[in-house]
């Protein structure tokens, strides 16, 4: 038996070897395993890039359905799966996303994506603000035609007699 204790070393090959290698694709690529196959793993060390390259060539790479909790900053901003930092906190930190671990990072992150996502959230706040300050200059241009609150008193006051 090849578990018995201190048996390091067999005297035979493997008993069952396959003919061809797995194919995750082999009936048609689905979506999901499209996605998998085209996304980049970056931020991570060689182990975990390795670790997740053979979860997507074995057809084991699940995706996140909804974004988890960063080990470091505390918010659900980590949007990759088997992801536990985020990627801002990975680049500020020089951390494998992955595992935690300051190794080399094999793709290194970009600071240009930390921007956009940076840029993504702050344009909804000054979008809402000049919605309202438009909506300021539209009261201005009613009062130009010669229309005031007053006027719309006095029908009220004519028909309630």
């Amino acid at each position: 038996m090849s578990s018995q204790k201190g048996n390091v070393s067999r005297s035979r090959g493997q008993k069952h070897q396959n003919a061809t290698a797995f194919k995750n694709d082999k009936y048609g690529a689905t979506a999901q395993i499209k996605k998998a196959k085209a996304k980049t793993h970056d931020g991570l060390c060689q182990h975990c890039k390795d670790v997740i390259e053979w979860k997507v060539k074995y057809n084991k790479y699940k995706t996140l359905t909804q974004p988890r909790k960063c080990v470091k900053c505390l918010q659900k901003t980590v949007k990759d799966a088997y992801y536990i930092i985020c990627k801002p906190c990975a680049l500020k930190l020089e951390l494998c996303a992955k595992c935690g671990n300051k190794e080399d990072i094999v793709i290194p992150l970009d600071k240009e994506e930390q921007e956009e996502v940076e840029d993504i959230s702050k344009p909804n706040k000054g979008k809402r603000q000049k919605k309202r300050d438009e909506g300021e200059e539209e009261d201005e241009d009613f009062d130009d035609m010669g229309f005031s609150n007053d006027d719309c008193d006095s029908d009220s006051e004519a028909e309630g007699n």
